[in-house]
């Protein structure tokens, strides 16, 4: 490429570039966010488009099978065409430097001259900008602090009224509080003027009120004198039920004793019978009146020998009961 060309080129991006840097330093730029705000970016354009920290990317892989080994390929030497034709130039016959450079190194210098023009119209321009910027943010130092101050000041009244009207509130309701109770305790002095005496008066017919020696008689003294009399009957039963069980017992063995001596004693006269009759034998004829009448001995003595056992068997038991008793008393 000829080089004019890309020098050309080079001086129309640069004269973009520069133009592009004072039309965004011309344009009237956002003042800075307030104090705990910040700006975001919003999209103004026609387009919209997605705004992303990091492009997505995607990784992919292919397996390729392995290259086959084979002998390098040979450098291709087209054939050889046409005719060879030369030509002798000799120096200064088609250029002259000190003639055709003289049109460059005008443009060169001209283009230079107006770049350094451009950059020193770029410097002063940004200074203005600098400085209005400055006389800008100074002003809106003021301007906030002037609202600060004026918010504070609005803030403190708000709260003096606020406080006024607390103030003011409670002293009402205070006063209200007062005027309440006091005429609360006036019903109330009133009311109970005649409740007292009625109230102690149901209470002491209810039984509120009462003689502590009285309720300790009928709560304490005579619940216990109860249980020690129930104590002392339950005692009493129970000493009857255990000498009735005991007189039964003792009857029981007594009978038990009179008859077994009963039949000793009938076995006693029956051998003295068996006896009489074998030493004394008598007729025969006079065999059958002489045993009817020992019959009826037999008859007539069982009575008797009943009559003496009786009265014996009976002091015997009553001698034991009175022994056991005084033995079941001591203890």
């Amino acid at each position: 490429p000829d080089p004019l060309e890309i020098q050309r080129q080079r001086e129309a991006r640069r004269r973009a570039l520069f133009r592009k840097r004072a039309k965004e330093q011309m344009q009237p730029r956002t003042p800075e966010p307030v104090e705990g705000r910040e700006h975001v970016h919003v999209q103004t354009e026609l387009y919209l488009e997605e705004i992303r920290d990091r492009i997505v990317e995607v990784d992919v892989e292919c397996q390729t099978d392995a290259f086959l080994d084979r002998p390098p390929t040979p450098l291709f030497i087209p054939a050889k065409t046409g005719r060879d034709v030369d030509t002798q130039i000799e120096e200064g016959e088609l250029f002259d430097f000190d003639i055709e450079v003289k049109p460059m190194l005008e443009v060169l210098i001209g283009k230079t001259i107006e770049q350094s023009l451009l950059e020193v119209m770029e410097e002063e321009e940004l200074a203005n900008l600098r400085a209005h910027q400055h006389a800008y943010g100074e002003l809106r130092n003021a301007e906030l602090a002037e609202v600060q101050r004026l918010e504070e000041q609005e803030r403190r009244y708000s709260e003096e009224k606020e406080r006024r009207k607390r103030q003011r509130m409670e002293m009402l309701q205070k006063q209200k509080e007062t005027t309440e109770k006091i005429a609360a305790r006036a019903f109330a002095q009133r009311y109970l003027a005649d409740l007292i005496p009625s109230v102690f008066n149901n209470l002491r017919e209810s039984g509120y009120f009462y003689d502590p020696i009285e309720r300790d008689i009928e709560t304490e003294f005579l619940p216990w004198l109860m249980t020690q009399v129930e104590e002392a009957l339950e005692k009493k039963v129970l000493g009857r039920t255990v000498l009735d069980s005991l007189i039964c017992t003792v009857v029981g063995k007594r009978l038990d004793a009179f008859s077994q001596e009963q039949l000793s004693d009938q076995t006693e006269i029956r051998a003295e019978e068996l006896v009489t009759t074998d030493t004394a034998p008598e007729p025969t004829g006079l065999t059958e009146d002489t045993n009817q009448p020992a019959e009826q001995k037999e008859v007539t003595e069982q009575p008797v020998v009943e009559e003496q056992i009786v009265p014996r068997i009976s002091l015997q038991s009553e001698e034991s009961d009175q022994a056991e008793m005084e033995d079941f008393l001591s203890e």
